[in-house]
């Protein structure tokens, strides 16, 4: 997959085509319904039912109510302009399932790690994978019912963010919300890019 050229005013050059994203993060954080959420094609699922044996290994502590879960990716597919094609892949969320991140990050120029401050210690082990592999990232934090009771800079702090790491908050089953937090995604890649320039 190409990765994205930009010009001298960091808008994205011509004839680029596209970008492979992760959408990254804990168990059942929603990152199925984000890919669902924003796709402009039908998405790639790959969801089994949640089975008795599953129910025995997978923490559902705060996700009780969940029925299937991703057992290998999520791909959806976004045109940003003419020239800017994001491809969405999303990760498995259960610790079992890990070994295919390193797959799904190859080619990837950024990631966005969702977060559930009901379950936040969930998604260390994504800000370790992509800090490790130098991948920049944005934090969603989803806002579960409409609902989030910490502000972006209470979860960067109990997160440990460094503060140029975008944190926002997003409800993933809204297609406005979604596209949003890929924005901020893009001008932090946009930025990180320009920074490097100067």
């Amino acid at each position: 997959m190409a990765s994205v050229g930009f010009d001298t005013s960091g808008q994205p050059t011509l004839g680029t085509s596209a970008v492979k994203l992760l959408i990254a993060g804990g168990f059942g954080v929603g990152k199925t319904t984000l890919v669902g959420s924003v796709s402009e094609i039908a998405p790639l699922r790959t969801e089994e039912v949640i089975s008795e044996i599953s129910g025995n290994v997978d923490d559902l502590a705060g996700v009780e109510g969940k029925t299937t879960t991703t057992v290998a990716l999520d791909f959806g597919r976004i045109t940003v302009n003419p020239s800017l094609i994001c491809y969405l892949f999303g990760t498995p969320g259960q610790h079992r399932f890990w070994f295919m991140w390193d797959e799904l990050a190859q080619g990837a120029l950024g990631a966005v790690i969702l977060a559930d401050t009901r379950r936040l210690d969930a998604c260390f082990p994504s800000v370790d994978f992509f800090e490790r592999r130098q991948v920049p990232f944005v934090l969603a934090v989803n806002c579960f019912n409409g609902v989030q009771p910490y502000t972006v800079d209470q979860v960067r702090d109990a997160m440990d963010l460094d503060s140029y790491v975008p944190t926002v908050l997003c409800d993933v089953r809204q297609r406005e919300s979604s596209k949003q937090v890929l924005i901020t995604l893009l001008e932090h890649l946009i930025s990180l890019r320009n920074l490097a320039r100067s």
